[in-house]
């Protein structure tokens, strides 16, 4: 993961920039249920869509998996740009970015491990994942994995040492 190449404090009450170490550490943080991440994306008529996702940091990456049939699958097949939103311990982000299927079985097979560690016993079928259950909102098996690369991540602390910062990749 390399480091931003601009970085601004938009904290309006004279905190300090928050460092994006900070950022990177709590997006680290193993996924759990209590966490959710909210995929937002444009329908092709232009109207704003929103869903949450069970999202795992792998790599400097976020990964996700919805069937190919949901709306968020279908918007994403128009346009891959979107947004990821997540209120982690200590800091609130938002991620602005793409997302692009990924299918290389390296990669699935170490998605998958990361989900079964979390408790969701998914398994590599192919080019997708597969389990035994889901959330609804992933539609049924199989279900494809993205990869969500971002260019511009917000955060804003709610714990001290409190701040807002943009760091743009």
């Amino acid at each position: 993961m390399s480091e931003p190449r601009e970085t601004t404090n938009i904290d309006r009450y004279g905190d300090a920039e928050l460092p994006w170490s900070r950022a990177q550490s709590a997006l680290s943080t193993p996924a759990s249920p209590a966490i959710t991440h909210f995929l937002g994306t444009c329908r092709p008529d232009g109207t704003p869509h929103a869903a949450g996702v069970g999202a795992q940091w792998l790599d400097g990456h976020l990964y996700f998996t919805s069937n190919p049939t949901t709306r968020k699958s279908r918007d994403l097949a128009v346009n891959p740009r979107c947004t990821i939103s997540v209120r982690l311990p200590g800091i609130d982000l938002v991620l602005e970015g793409t997302a692009a299927r990924a299918t290389e079985t390296e990669t699935l097979e170490r998605i998958a491990a990361a989900y079964r560690d979390g408790g969701w016993p998914a398994q590599v079928e192919g080019d997708a994942l597969t389990a035994p259950f889901s959330a609804p909102s992933a539609g049924p098996p199989p279900w494809h994995v993205y990869r969500f690369t971002f260019d511009t991540v917000v955060g804003v602390a709610t714990e001290e040492p409190y701040g807002a910062t943009r760091w743009r990749f």
